[in-house]
């Protein structure tokens, strides 16, 4: 098993294009270290399973903040 991916893996995993891989890396969304002479940027399989449950999350609570405005907002008409 390998601890850390490279952005095209990331890509691929998330099924997103390099340059939004890139992206998640550069506004720190994602978290990466950067590695070698080149300075390859490198994601911890952790880090990306973090992101990914991050994601989930946010979408939970904008679920549920849909739910209570759209609740307020009829018992409000009526």
């Amino acid at each position: 098993m390998r601890r850390f991916l490279t952005l095209p893996d990331v890509a691929e995993i998330l099924n997103i294009s390099m340059d939004q891989a890139r992206s998640l890396v550069r506004s720190g969304d994602l978290e990466a270290i950067q590695v070698g002479g080149r300075g390859q940027w490198r994601v911890e399989e952790a880090k990306l399973d973090e992101y990914i449950e991050r994601q989930y999350e946010a979408q939970r609570q904008a679920r549920q903040q849909r739910r209570r405005t759209t609740r307020a907002d009829s018992e409000s008409s009526a």
